[in-house]
């Protein structure tokens, strides 16, 4: 195992952990290093194991509430004990909220709609002064809904926010988040709703794109350097998402306005 090569990979599934919940798009943060410099590495496989990573930390820091939401929809379900309605209701927005930009996924993959501007690095640069544009927008918004409050309609148009999130370069969190804000959730019901909207289009994500990873050949030492940025991306995006769910309730976004205002400029200027 050489102590270089494995650097690269730490590295690289610490910027992926670190830029995954943030508003600052981890898969245009991806492709900004590879333009940098040159790792020698295939980005597109270390994309879909990082993801991976990331997913299975999210999964474990709301693991409690996808304990409970699972919990109740089948208690609903059998016994119709009110108790359980609520859960039962906002399961059934989590998957109303994954509908559109679940078929437009499914749209964009079939037809490759992306194929010009996936590897495309300015385009990343003017996707994150756009997420600085919604950001900036909703930076003082409220919201007094709480998550037996959102409706049917609230959950379609947050779901037509993480539309934005295929492109590349834009954020899926800062767009579902932004969308949530602009319909009138609190703070943190929008990012928790953010994140439950994340868990089933990220699984879904990954299983499409995992036959593309059983058909790359791995060694066993670069399969070791996966597995160990993944566990990387894992452990940071945990550290990370707590961290950013206390940015959004203190209402401080605009942090996220600065910084994606400067990196895409530096990106369109420079790159």
């Amino acid at each position: 195992m050489n102590i270089i090569e494995l650097l690269k990979y730490i590295f690289l599934g610490f910027v992926q952990g670190f830029t995954e919940t943030i508003p600052v798009s981890s898969s245009g943060h991806l492709l900004i290093f590879k333009h940098l410099i040159d790792l020698n590495i295939d980005f597109d496989t270390l994309a879909i194991v990082t993801n991976f990573g990331s997913l299975l930390g999210i999964i474990i820091l709301f693991r409690k509430d996808i304990w409970t939401l699972i919990k109740s929809f089948f208690g609903y379900l059998t016994t119709k004990k009110q108790e359980y309605k609520n859960d039962y209701k906002y399961c059934w927005l989590i998957v109303l909220g994954c509908i559109p930009a679940g078929l437009m996924g499914l749209v964009v993959s079939k037809l490759d709609l992306f194929a010009k501007i996936d590897n495309n690095v300015k385009f990343v640069g003017l996707s994150l002064l756009f997420t600085a544009l919604l950001l900036f927008i909703i930076r003082n918004l409220k919201g007094k809904k709480n998550d037996a409050d959102i409706t049917a309609k609230n959950a379609f148009v947050v779901g037509l926010f993480q539309i934005l999130g295929l492109l590349p370069g834009v954020s899926r969190s800062g767009s579902t988040i932004v969308g949530g804000l602009m319909q009138g959730l609190k703070r943190d019901t929008a990012f928790k709703y953010s994140f439950m909207l994340y868990i089933p289009m990220s699984i879904a994500a990954t299983l499409l794109e995992v036959t593309d990873l059983f058909q790359a050949t791995i060694s066993g030492t670069v399969l070791c350097y996966y597995i160990i940025s993944a566990l990387v991306a894992m452990v940071v995006t945990m550290l990370v998402t707590k961290w950013f769910r206390k940015v959004v309730n203190r209402g401080k976004l605009i942090y996220f306005v600065i910084y994606c205002a400067i990196v895409g400029s530096l990106v369109l200027i420079f790159m």
